[in-house]
């Protein structure tokens, strides 16, 4: 607040702000004396999950801890990668996506020294990366390349005698690699045309086939020159390899033929033992056909049966829930009658005394008319309810004689299922007989 006898006081939320706002504009673009474009880009490459450092540092040297600088990426939003403000780290407005991966040496800064280091190197942090002096007008671009890489794997195809396909195949790239053949002596071989395949983590994985028709050591090399990364593995082929495959399909034919000669020889043995054992009488057919026809039916009435148990099984557990709620019912309405029969007892004790003593103040003295009319009012309301007490104890009884034909027709039920259950075992028994 300002007063006539004090200085400029700000408030702690109203100084934050104000904090926030010199921030970004003493970080804000590069003066226009100096346009981004005429900054050259310095390329650094590195690999997924490495740590990385992008160079920056102020011409001339000097001791910069103390003031304000900035490594950001024009593409993202928000787009400070890392600040440094007041001699230490700002990361208000850091970018989520580098949130704990980013760190500056202070020993560095007193040596005009801005390289930043960041861990755990993601596809995503590839791009071009500017380092911004404000005060001292100095802009220096870097750019990030990221690649991935994976080590090939050799299979070989047999095609037949003379010829054999060997597949090489490599997963995980970034960038997209390219896939060569070689011989011993270093050679490039002509091979078919390498498939590639962009999977959705933008990983490419490759694979090249050479067809090998004599004994060699063979290589395969996946090679990405932006990254400067090489992977290869190599295979040798013997030459027994092409000999050995027509003799031992010659081995196999001379095993495979007499084998398949003697399972035709017991095949046919076995069915003509069984021929004579075929013929069964139309007696034992007829009886046999029978018996099934009886399983078969008794099989569908135990169905039936055992169906018709379940849903009359499903209808008792809910109907032994209403008991248990009537029985609930039956013991209130029983002690509610109990009660109402001692309030009735009590009224009509309290109707006689009252009527005795209008009796006797009638001998005594002579009562006047509005007299008689409040005594006439009081048994009329009396016998009204000596009336209800009574309809009251027959709705009680009533509902008693309910809920007792209730429970009765819930017992015939059990009982019926149980000897339900008692056939079905029986049914059972005659089945396994």
């Amino acid at each position: 607040m300002i007063g006539p006898n004090h200085g400029l006081f700000l408030k702690p939320e109203l100084s934050l702000v104000f904090q926030h706002i010199v921030i970004l504009l003493l970080l804000a673009e590069p003066c226009r004396a100096q346009p981004e474009g005429a900054v050259p880009f310095q390329t650094v490459v590195t690999l997924v999950g490495e740590d990385v450092i992008l160079p920056c540092h102020l011409q001339p040297a000097m001791d910069i801890v103390s003031e304000s600088m900035e490594w950001g990426r024009l593409d993202l939003e928000p787009r400070f990668v890392h600040v440094w403000y007041g001699g230490q780290n700002y990361l208000v407005n850091q970018n989520p996506s580098y949130k704990g991966r980013t760190s500056v040496s202070g020993d560095n800064l007193k040596r005009g020294d801005f390289s930043l280091k960041l861990s755990a190197v993601k596809h995503s942090d590839q791009g071009k990366y500017r380092c911004h002096f404000p005060s001292r007008d100095q802009t220096s671009n870097v750019e990030l390349v990221v690649g991935s890489v994976s080590s090939p794997v050799i299979a070989g195809i047999n095609i037949n005698s003379s010829k054999l396909v060997l597949q090489c195949e490599s997963k995980g790239w970034y960038p997209e690699p390219e896939v060569f053949w070689l011989d011993a002596e270093g050679n490039l071989l002509s091979a078919g045309p390498t498939e590639t395949v962009r999977g959705p983590d933008d990983l490419y994985t490759v694979s090249s086939r050479l067809t090998v028709e004599k004994s060699d050591s063979f290589t395969c090399r996946v090679q990405q020159k932006n990254i400067n990364q090489t992977r290869e593995t190599h295979i040798q082929i013997s030459a027994d390899y092409f000999g050995a495959t027509c003799s031992s399909a010659t081995r196999v034919g001379i095993i495979v033929v007499p084998l398949l000669m003697f399972i035709l020889a017991a095949a046919f043995a076995v069915w003509k033992w069984k021929q004579p054992q075929s013929k069964v009488s139309d007696e034992d057919e007829e009886r046999e056909r029978e018996k099934l026809m009886a399983q078969k039916q008794l099989k569908e009435e135990k169905d039936k049966l055992e169906e018709w148990l379940q849903g009359k099984q499903k209808i008792l557990e809910e109907e032994n829930g209403k008991l248990k709620e009537l029985e609930e019912q039956h013991r209130e309405l029983k002690d509610l009658r109990d009660q109402l029969k001692r309030e009735n007892e009590e009224e009509e004790k309290n109707i006689e005394d009252i009527e005795r003593k209008v009796k006797s103040v009638e001998e005594r003295v002579e009562i006047d008319s509005e007299i008689k009319e409040i005594i006439f009012d009081a048994k009329k309301q009396l016998c009204e309810m000596k009336q209800k007490y009574e309809k009251l104890h027959h709705y009680a009884d009533t509902l008693l004689a309910k809920t007792d034909g209730l429970s009765n027709k819930l017992t015939d039920w059990m009982n019926e299922v149980d000897n339900h259950k008692v056939e079905i075992s029986d049914l059972t028994l005659t089945h396994a007989d």
